[in-house]
């Protein structure tokens, strides 16, 4: 059996809450971070600080003494979805088949780029100030590494495929998220399905060089106030 990644705690849903926290405290909290997952879901990441603040039924301090930077709402936000991809990947790497275990991360994350337009610009952002989200990121990268050399290692994937081709698919997932639900599963779906048939040996030409992606060299947050 694979041996599984180091584990590092799981992030949690919500953040950190501080020790003795009031429970107004608590519910002001998990009424920003609901606003936040339903704001960014409908608008992307680029929805402000005060608009989620407004949203939530809070003031403005109130928002930034739970989530001090934009980055730090972010990262709490989406916390929850960054576990369930890192849990995904370590239930690839135990499974026996490595081309199934890849095939079924892929399609995990990819689904749920199509169900949250926030979800792909969190995951593939850069937080300064949340070093959980790099580990989890890094240890996803040092994961699909793995997985896909053991797929190279069977004979069930392309010689010439390089990890960074993951990230690859995601950015062309990403882009293709729609304003319609339905419409985006349909079309993340098809571009999965083109990805996975492309990804098989094959006699016919090699690809030309991997572009050099890593998942924190994509996206960078603006520098904003607000």
């Amino acid at each position: 059996m694979p041996a599984q990644l180091p584990r590092n705690p799981p992030l949690s849903a919500s953040g950190p809450r501080a020790p003795g926290q009031r429970a107004d405290a608590r519910h002001n909290r998990a009424r920003l971070l609901q606003a936040a997952r339903e704001a960014y879901a409908l608008d992307g990441t680029d929805v402000s600080s005060s608009a989620i603040a407004r949203r939530a039924g809070v003031g403005a301090a109130t928002l930034y003494r739970h989530f001090p930077t934009r980055g730090s709402l972010i990262a709490a936000a989406f916390s929850e979805q960054l576990s369930q991809c890192v849990a995904a990947l370590d239930e690839a790497l135990q499974d026996d088949d490595p081309w199934h275990g890849l095939r079924s991360v892929l399609t995990k994350v990819c689904m749920m780029q199509a169900q949250d337009r926030g979800f792909s610009a969190a995951f593939l952002s850069q937080f300064p100030d949340a070093p959980d989200v790099h580990r989890e990121r890094a240890r996803a990268e040092a994961g699909l590494a793995q997985l896909v050399q053991r797929a190279k290692d069977t004979g069930q994937l392309r010689k010439d495929f390089d990890p960074s081709d993951v990230t690859l698919l995601l950015l062309a997932n990403n882009g293709v998220v729609q304003e319609s639900p339905a419409a985006s599963m349909a079309a993340s779906r098809r571009l999965l399905a083109y990805f996975l048939q492309s990804c098989l040996p094959t006699d016919g030409p090699p690809l030309p060089q991997p572009a050099p992606l890593r998942l924190d060299d994509l996206y960078k947050p603006p520098h904003r106030t607000g």
